[in-house]
């Protein structure tokens, strides 16, 4: 982690890796994101099970978990899957799941949410993370 102070202009994004560090249960949290048509398709699939994505932007071919992959591609879209309901963190994540885990702003994010940057700032860049969201490097 950089030692300097991130800004509302900082881009974050979901640090899966840290996931695989620190939570134990990741994968069990991403699979209840599952809309219920992937739940079942993923029921019985093995943990970690991977497939090639093919980033949109730069072109290139990059491995990817195939939950994190229906989440991002499909569930994430639909309609009841965040609103105005949702928690500051969550709907912060759920928003980078839903833009591909693209890096982006406080600002970026704040006008997204219809929530402050500083608030936004101040909860995703203090010392603990939550859901794996830190600052992009």
């Amino acid at each position: 982690m950089s030692l300097l102070k991130p800004s509302v202009k900082t881009p974050f994004h979901i640090d899966f890796d840290w996931w695989k560090q620190n939570e134990r249960d990741w994968h069990v949290f991403l699979r209840s994101l599952l809309c219920p048509e992937h739940q079942a398709v993923f029921a019985d699939a093995e943990e970690g099970t991977m497939i090639d994505w093919v980033d949109l932007q730069t072109a290139e071919v990059k491995p990817v978990d195939g939950v994190q992959h229906a989440l991002m591609s499909h569930c994430a879209l639909l309609p009841d899957f965040s609103d105005a309901h949702t928690a500051l963190v969550e709907a912060v994540f759920r928003i980078f799941l839903v833009n591909g885990n693209i890096p982006m702003s406080a600002e970026d994010l704040a006008k997204k949410l219809n929530r402050s940057a500083d608030t936004i700032l101040r909860t995703i860049s203090g010392p603990r993370v939550y859901r794996g969201l830190r600052p992009y490097q």
